[in-house]
């Protein structure tokens, strides 16, 4: 196994785990703009979600080009 899928697939299971630890961000304090911590710790990772899924798909990317051109 490559480890580009490897690397990709940690990069995929990241903000899932994350965000299923619910407790570790349950809470008021500290507020940004106004909004409770909960709110904008899940709005955070909305976006690093998804930088972290396109680094993934690039990875995976590369890798099957590679691959049709050898």
């Amino acid at each position: 196994m490559d480890n580009r899928y490897v690397l990709a697939g940690i990069l995929l299971v990241i903000p899932t785990i994350v965000l299923l630890i619910v407790p570790m961000y349950n809470r008021v304090t500290p507020e940004l703009f106004g909004l409770p911590f909960f709110y904008w710790f899940q709005a955070l990772w909305l976006f690093l979600a998804a930088l972290f899924y396109v680094i993934a798909a690039i990875l995976i990317t590369r890798k099957e080009e590679e691959a049709e051109a050898a």
